[in-house]
C-alpha cells in the first residue's frame, strides 16, 4: 500500500498514524530500517520537521527505535503500548496541549523574541534579579553534572515574567507545560548534552545582558538566536541519529 499525502494541522499525529498502519500491515516488518526522512516527507507530501515529529512521537510509543549513525528501525509488537502510544501523541494526558516539538520550537522564536524586547522596556529591578537568578540556577545544575532544565524554564519564565504583558506571560508558561510532555522530554534525550547546554548559557547570558542595558533590539535578537540555534543543534543530532 503506497504512503498517502497528509494534509490538515497536527500533521504529525496524522503522519504517524499512518505509519502505524503500514507497520501493522506488514510494509514495514520488524527489525527492518525505515526509508530516510527526505524520503519519507517527500513521499507524504510534507516537511521534514512534520515527519521527525512523527517519528519521535512512535519512538515514544515503542513502533520504532532510533540507532544513532544507522537509521530508525521498526520494532517487534511486544515493545508497543496502543493506551500509551495515543496519550504520548497527544501530549501526555487527555486535556494536555497537542502541539509538535518542532512547531512549538517556531512558535517560540517568534512569541519569545518579542517577550525580551518587552522585558528590555518593562523589567523592574526584583524582575531582573529573578532572571539573574534562574540563569546562576542553570549554571549551578550545570557544574553539578545535572541538566539544567529548571534554571532554563525559570529563566524563560522570569523573563516573559518581566514583559509587562499577563497574556504574554501565560503563554510562555503553556509553552512549558507542553515542553513536559513525552514527546518533548524523548526531543531532548536526542540532542541535550552537556555541549548544548554550555552553548545555551552564553546565549541565555546575552539575552540577560541585553535586557539589563534597556536594549530592546539587542534582546530581541539575542533571544532569536538563542532559539534558532537551539533548533539548529536538534536538527543536526537528528541527523546523525537518522542518517539521513
Amino acid at each position: 500500500m503506497p504512503l498517502q499525502t497528509v494534509e490538515s494541522s497536527r500533521l504529525y499525529r496524522q503522519i504517524a498514524e499512518q505509519l502505524r498502519g503500514l507497520i501493522t500491515q506488514g510494509e514495514f516488518a520488524a527489525g527492518t530500517r525505515l526509508p530516510a526522512e527526505r524520503d519519507l516527507a517527500r513521499q507524504l507530501g510534507v516537511s521534514r520537521p512534520s515527519v521527525r515529529e512523527a517519528l519521535i512521537a512512535l519512538e515514544v510509543e515503542g513502533w520504532v527505535e532510533v540507532r544513532t549513525g544507522s537509521g530508525i528501525y521498526v520494532q517487534p509488537p511486544g515493545h508497543r503500548n496502543s493506551t500509551v502510544a495515543r496519550k504520548a501523541a497527544r501530549g501526555g494526558a487527555a486535556d494536555s496541549v497537542e502541539w509538535g516539538p518542532l512547531q512549538l520550537m517556531q512558535a517560540r522564536e517568534l512569541v519569545e523574541a518579542e517577550v525580551a524586547a518587552l522585558a528590555a522596556r518593562h523589567a523592574r529591578k526584583p524582575q531582573l534579579a529573578q532572571i539573574a537568578d534562574a540563569l546562576a540556577r542553570m549554571r549551578e545544575e550545570a557544574q553539578a553534572g545535572v541538566e539544567p532544565r529548571s534554571g532554563d524554564e525559570a529563566f524563560h519564565t522570569a523573563v516573559a515574567e518581566a514583559c509587562g504583558n499577563e497574556v504574554l506571560a501565560d503563554t510562555v508558561r503553556n509553552y512549558w507545560s507542553a515542553r513536559h510532555g513525552p514527546l518533548f522530554l524523548r526531543l531532548g534525550d536526542h540532542f541535550e548534552n552537556p555541549a548544548s547546554w554550555s552553548a545555551a548559557l552564553v546565549e541565555h547570558d546575552a539575552v540577560l545582558e541585553a535586557i539589563r542595558s534597556r536594549d530592546a533590539a539587542a534582546a530581541r535578537a539575542a533571544m532569536q538566536q538563542h532559539l534558532k540555534k537551539s533548533t539548529s543543534r536538534y536538527s543536526a543530532s537528528w541527523r546523525r541519529a537518522n542518517h539521513s
